[in-house]
């Protein structure tokens, strides 16, 4: 059965699929200007739903987090399946200022795991990584999810960058993993890496 759980045509579906209903999903690529309302809302539904349900929780910088980039959505019938964003972020590799396509907010219907929504979503979120930046950057904790699509992680100290000067982030080493692009320099990744502060967690 689908739960709405907010008003209008656009819903989040916690039922589970029969293998007819699979063959039917569609992948969309949008900006989040492009967003409906009863789109927006029903995101937020997913990824609050997603990660209570993996023990994580997501907050409303995770959320802010999310925005301003381009939105990847996997739908069916108006049901929402699967959803990930990639937002533009300056992330230095040595010192070197690199436009980065930072992935965020990627989430799976409870229900709709474990079917392969997740690889479908992730190798279109890549696909628009490697076509329109220099790098691609994500931090997880599921790294073999993600190094199937080519990912790697970053084995060099990472840090945030402050007005007040540059400080590590020692929590968040071996959290980062990267997606080389056709317009990546050489990387070293034992280097350091640092991205800008911004509220929440910074990776």
């Amino acid at each position: 059965m689908a739960v709405r759980r907010n008003p209008g045509p656009y819903t989040l579906s916690l039922r589970t699929s029969t293998a007819a209903e699979r063959d039917q999903p569609r992948l969309r690529t949008l900006p989040t200007a492009a967003l409906s309302a009863a789109e927006i809302a029903a995101i937020r539904g997913l990824l609050w739903a997603a990660f209570e349900s993996d023990g994580e929780g997501f907050t409303d910088d995770d959320w802010e987090h999310a925005l301003g980039g381009t939105h990847v959505i996997l739908d069916r019938d108006r049901d929402l399946i699967a959803h990930a964003s990639v937002v533009a972020r300056e992330l230095h590799v040595d010192h070197r200022p690199l436009r980065t396509g930072y992935v965020e907010a990627v989430a799976t219907a409870p229900g709709q795991q474990g079917l392969g929504f997740g690889s479908r979503l992730m190798r279109e979120v890549t696909a628009h990584v490697m076509a329109h930046f220099e790098l691609g950057a994500l931090g997880t904790g599921r790294h073999g999810f993600y190094e199937r699509f080519g990912w790697l992680t970053w084995q060099g100290p990472s840090a945030v960058r402050r007005a007040a000067g540059t400080f590590s982030t020692p929590d968040d080493d071996g959290s980062i993993m990267v997606r080389p692009t056709p317009t990546s320099p050489e990387l070293d990744l034992a280097a350091p890496i640092s991205c800008e502060w911004r509220p929440g967690d910074v990776w």
